[in-house]
């Protein structure tokens, strides 16, 4: 189990990382609003980084596993516009990206649907992405 944990862990880091690290996405943001854990008093609009399901995806030969991640962009202003503007620039940082994971290797990253709604209160739209990695231990 030790490998699965480590490997989620991993691809945490790594799509955090690449995300902070991306400039049109931090103009969008207004700075590097990438957050494993929001503030309790967060900066609009921002990105959280969601749940995570990881399933064994392992072979004869290769030990592997899958990812079901869970991203969602928040904003307070432009209505859908600024979290679909926010949604895509997060696909584009990650849909195939060649994330280096240590002690693992990314097979595939993919956005797999997303999905933008207006939050009860009527005030919050959130885009929320699901992603699909495979990634096998090194």
């Amino acid at each position: 189990m030790g490998t699965v944990t480590g490997a989620a862990a991993e691809l945490r880091r790594a799509i955090h990382a690449a995300l902070v690290a991306d400039i049109p996405l931090r103009d969008a943001l207004g700075g590097a609003r990438v957050h494993d854990v929001p503030p309790a008093a967060p900066e609009f609009p921002y990105v959280t980084l969601g749940e995570a399901q990881v399933s064994d995806w392992s072979t004869a030969t290769e030990s592997g596993q899958e990812h079901r991640l869970t991203l969602a962009a928040w904003s307070r202003q432009g209505g859908h516009g600024q979290a679909h503007t926010i949604a895509h620039l997060v696909q584009q940082v990650l849909h195939d990206a060649p994330l280096a994971l240590e002690g693992h290797r990314l097979v595939n990253l993919r956005l797999s649907s997303a999905e933008i709604r207006r939050e009860p209160g009527g005030r919050t739209y959130r885009a929320l992405m699901r992603f699909r990695a495979v990634t096998e231990t090194d």
